[in-house]
């Protein structure tokens, strides 16, 4: 056994009465070190790729209880939310590129990523390719083709992934799958899953580049990444990007995978068949509908269907609708009952023969599940959720997956390893490929522009491609600025 950083006068002692003994005795960690000790080949080297938002929560999560050291820090503007992460790891190197830090931090064993969306794919790829396991923010990537690479990757480096929809890993989730599994409601044919989101500015125009108004210490350049080079936007830094498709995916992926992660894990559902949607429309004049092909829409309705599986039992039919618009009210939930969450704001229906499972979003919020069969049996999960550490455990378990290595049990018992994650991601950005879809234009036979895309879009899941409309499948990747490209 190799014991490191004793004292020479307390390393002669241990051996002087080692040779008195007829075995040599192995004093425990604790005693050298002190009461929650964890010796330094204890801990993983980690690093985070975006330290401030949601960065610092994952980064602080991750390394809690002394189970990692947080040896590297990276961001494009450390005088914004991310200064108090710095603050919370003095000892840290500070990086602004994360390549920089992947190249030089050769000891790092894991990385957090929790950059804008457009970013997350590159950075994983990056490390993966550097052998570092990777905790990213979802959705895992800013599109389906990214998403297939990373899970791939995930196995053929041998890593241990983890998305942060931290939701799966909520333990009241069972409760939702005990009642789908003892097929209480009977077949479930229908899902509807709605969002109060987005709450930022959304189906506008993006505002006009000004250079002069960048903050000194933001480095546009490397905020942009793998987006194509353009001038300095105002409010798109730190929070305003998920509007625009250039960087972020819309409120599908600000939320999507919290709330389609409960009926797609519970039913066990695969790559959906088909897609197709609506969009809300905003008239920038007297039947002057305005054209914004850049942003994401004021609102959407989104139609997915999937085949039948072991779990499900039928086919299923899932519908998501953003913006505030929710299904309405079903008979069998009394009136005054909220669907989903606190003031029907966000939620998730699952329809079945025999009745109905609603819930709340999947995140950090009370899953609140509520079973109503059509005969009048109600059965509701506890309000108040049992939770002994942040978000779950959900960034503590993947530290220990990584500490069990590639396919250990704690790895696989993680909630969302790339292996779930990837399709599940690819599922709610198929919802971003109808939309974007829907918004193509080109010139009729009388030299108008026209919507030609509005369709229901085929879908082969296994090859990633749209059958029936091929101008889809520019959609299904992003053209990537040079010296980006996965």
């Amino acid at each position: 056994m190799r014991i490191n950083n004793f004292k020479k006068n307390a390393r002669r002692s241990f051996l002087k009465n080692s040779l008195a003994l007829s075995a040599i005795t192995i004093i425990p960690r604790h005693v050298l070190g002190g009461k929650g000790f964890k010796a330094p080949s204890d801990q993983l080297n980690i690093a985070s790729i975006g330290s401030g938002g949601k960065g610092s929560s994952d980064i602080s999560n991750a390394s809690r209880n002394g189970n990692a050291r947080v040896s590297a820090l990276c961001d494009v503007d450390f005088s914004g939310t991310a200064a108090a992460t710095v603050k919370r790891f003095p000892k840290a190197k500070l990086y602004a590129d994360f390549r920089k830090m992947l190249d030089k931090e050769k000891n790092l064993d894991a990385v957090t990523i929790s950059t804008p969306d457009h970013v997350h794919g590159v950075a994983a790829v990056y490390a993966m390719e550097r052998d570092k396991h990777v905790y990213v923010q979802k959705p895992i990537t800013h599109n389906i083709r990214e998403a297939r690479i990373l899970t791939e990757m995930a196995r053929k480096q041998k890593v241990v992934t983890q998305m942060g929809n931290q939701g799966g890993s909520n333990p009241l989730l069972k409760t939702v799958q005990n009642w789908v599994d003892s097929h209480v409601i009977g077949k479930i044919s229908k899902v509807q899953i709605w969002t109060n989101r987005p709450v930022w500015p959304q189906g506008i125009k993006m505002p006009k580049s000004n250079p002069s108004a960048k903050p000194k210490d933001l480095d546009w350049d490397l905020w942009l990444g793998p987006a194509l080079n353009k001038p300095y936007t105002p409010n798109m830094h730190p929070f305003n990007w998920r509007g625009w498709w250039d960087y972020g995916t819309g409120a599908l992926g600000d939320v999507g995978c919290h709330l389609i992660d409960i009926p797609y894990r519970t039913l066990g559902l695969k790559y959906p068949k088909d897609a197709e949607c609506s969009v809300g429309t905003v008239y920038s004049g007297m039947f002057t509908q305005a054209y914004i092909p850049e942003g994401c829409p004021p609102s959407s309705f989104t139609t997915l269907h999937f085949e039948g599986t072991e779990k499900s039992k039928s086919p299923v039919e899932m519908t998501w609708s953003d913006g505030g618009i929710r299904p309405s009210h079903p008979e069998i939930i009394p009136a005054n009952d909220d669907i989903g969450g606190p003031g029907s704001g966000n939620g998730v229906l699952m329809i079945g023969e025999k009745g109905i499972i609603s819930t709340n979003i999947n995140d950090s919020e009370p899953l609140m599940p509520k079973l109503y069969l059509n005969d009048g049996t109600t059965e509701f999960g506890p309000e108040i959720e049992p939770n002994d550490e942040p978000e779950y455990g959900h960034q503590r378990k993947w530290i220990d997956a990584c500490k069990a290595g590639f396919q250990s049990r704690e790895h696989q018992e993680l909630t969302s390893s790339f292996d779930y994650a990837g399709p599940m991601t690819e599922t709610v950005l198929m919802g971003n490929l109808a939309i974007r879809s829907y918004m193509l234009q080109r010139k009729n036979a009388r030299g108008n522009m026209s919507f030609y895309a509005r369709k229901k879009l085929l879908w082969d899941g296994e090859n990633t491609r749209i059958t029936n409309l091929e101008e889809a499948n520019q959609f299904v990747g992003r053209i990537y600025r040079s010296g980006w490209e996965i």
